[in-house]
């Protein structure tokens, strides 16, 4: 087994690890506006939970696919191609909802909000789904012929994986981010996150639970099963430490979770990082699929540097903005001019 391919395997797990654990709250707390706020207060509350992080949490999406691109251009070619109208609809999803978090409050009006409240719930919604729909089908396998390349229409993708994936990060997301505002709010969002938490857990984990079992019965070993396991301990801690009340431990063990599920997932695959449906024998692996020794040489050097002060800084961002929000912090909503109207009026006057 070449070690090169072999480190940029994991750290690509990693990355897409991190951005499931970060960007999955968040992608929560956008689906949660219409789900659990009842108001716009507390749609500002939400707001104000990941205002400071959401972009910052995106990075590590950017992050996985150069990685993937650069350390196994076949995976990315194969991969992205024959999920072209998936990632793409992720794609836009990620922009509506990004364009809603900068529009929401530039007016102080129902309707206006209203329509900007459906692109980030909406727009988080089918971004997690694409994302689970794409790493599920990383794992159970795509139609792929010799060359790589899809066989089959622009919905070959389409699979009952397909949508198990995406229902399975789209429940973990709704639930990590109830534990997120279990530990980042506090008043009465506080307490509802938690309760919810609590009773939800067993339903939104149901899709993920699936997910796993059906890799671990295709490509399991011995040790992914163990982690499958660990998996199933930490989801039952976090739900026994948010019942208890300590919000921060709980989120820490839907981290662990995660962690333990995404490994038992990689590790089950591994040596292949595209599985053909059509033949075995056209599955993309680490050592056909990737660069060559000196690219991935060069590349281990620059992430040796990068990587390190990429999640030292992130973690600084969460440190200062560490402080719960409540409905207490949130100012009254207004209206103001945009800066090139107050420009010419002042101008005029």
């Amino acid at each position: 087994m070449e070690l090169l391919p072999t480190i940029w395997f994991i750290i690509i797990a990693v990355l897409w690890t991190g951005y499931l654990f970060l960007e999955g709250f968040d992608l929560g707390v956008g689906m949660l506006m219409k789900l659990f706020a009842r108001n716009n207060t507390e749609r500002r509350v939400l707001l104000n939970t990941v205002g400071p992080v959401w972009d910052g949490n995106e990075v590590w999406l950017i992050t996985a696919g150069a990685a993937t691109f650069a350390a196994f251009p076949l995976w990315y070619a194969s991969l992205f191609s024959a999920l072209y109208l998936p990632l793409l609809v992720v794609l836009v999803a990620l922009i509506f909802r990004a364009v809603a978090f900068e529009y929401r409050g530039k007016v102080d009006n129902d309707s206006w909000r209203a329509r900007w409240d459906w692109a980030i719930a909406l727009g988080s919604f089918f971004a997690a789904f694409g994302v689970g729909a794409a790493l599920a089908l990383t794992t159970t396998g795509l139609p792929l012929n010799a060359n790589g390349d899809r066989e089959g229409g622009a919905m070959a993708w389409f699979s009952g994986y397909a949508v198990l994936g995406g229902l399975a990060v789209v429940g973990f997301s709704l639930l990590h981010a109830l534990a997120f505002l279990a530990l980042k709010t506090d008043g009465d969002v506080r307490h509802r996150a938690r309760a919810w938490f609590v009773r939800l857990l067993p339903v939104l984990l149901l899709p993920l639970a699936a997910w796993a079992l059906v890799i671990q019965f295709l490509e399991g070993k011995l040790w992914t099963w163990a982690a499958v396991v660990l998996a199933v301990v930490a989801a039952a801690v976090a739900w026994f430490l948010a019942r208890r009340g300590s919000e921060g431990r709980a989120f820490m063990a839907m981290g662990a979770f995660l962690l333990l599920g995404s490994a038992s997932s990689f590790g089950a695959v591994f040596p292949v990082v595209l599985p053909s449906t059509l033949d075995p024998a056209f599955d993309l692996t680490i050592a056909n699929a990737s660069s060559s020794d000196y690219t991935l040489g060069l590349m281990s050097v620059v992430a040796a540097v990068g990587l390190p002060l990429v999640i030292i800084y992130q973690a600084w961002t969460y440190w200062v903005f560490r402080r719960r929000v409540s409905a207490a912090h949130i100012p009254a909503a207004h209206s103001f001019l945009p800066a090139v109207a107050v420009r010419a009026f002042t101008t005029k006057g």
